[in-house]
């Protein structure tokens, strides 16, 4: 199957955090807080992924107050934190949403991220994941993760569901669209 029919089919995106969300670089302050960079394109990719109609969920290995803090801001209602077998947090979202798994698209960048993706419809590897993900994957990112690769997966997603140029309308047209970066 090639990719642009598997990105018609999509109907929940699945992001990791680290590497995917943000560069993997974990930077902890004076009293052990952890620090993490995200990227506005990113986020107004998720945003705009909202206004189409799709889902978006967060599985990560990790727990921190930003994760959840960065959902929140974005309206990322499903987020899974330190699931260290990310298969269960699949199975949960595919039954919450009624969805096949060949309708869950997923974008990682490391080993702990091989479970899901050899099981939905779209895998996406992130430019700087590791080998062994880009093997497994179906789509490759040209950007690297925490510098717009999600972003270049909603809209490789829009565009095949031809959904990409109403929302390049509504922003010419300067028609409201409540995003978050």
């Amino acid at each position: 199957m090639d990719i642009k029919t598997r990105a018609c089919n999509i109907k929940l995106m699945i992001l990791d955090v680290d590497g995917v969300l943000t560069n993997g670089q974990i930077i902890f302050g004076r009293d052990g807080e952890a620090m993490k960079e995200f990227n506005a394109q990113d986020g107004l990719g998720i945003s705009v992924a909202h206004k189409a109609g799709l889902k978006t969920a967060i599985i990560t290995g990790r727990e921190s107050d930003m994760v959840r803090l960065r959902g929140a801001e974005l309206k990322i209602t499903d987020i899974y934190q330190g699931a260290m077998t990310k298969l269960a947090a699949l199975s949960e979202l595919a039954a919450k949403y009624q969805l096949n798994l060949n309708e869950i698209c997923y974008v990682g960048d490391d080993l702990i991220d091989l479970p899901v993706m050899v099981k939905v419809g779209l895998a996406c590897a992130v430019a700087n994941a590791v080998p062994e993900v880009k093997a497994n994957a179906h789509y490759t990112t040209t950007k690297t993760g925490g510098n717009g690769a999600v972003r270049e997966v909603v809209e490789l997603v829009l565009k095949a569901q031809n959904k990409w140029e109403d929302i390049i309308a509504a922003y010419t047209q300067a028609i409201p669209i409540e995003t978050k970066q």
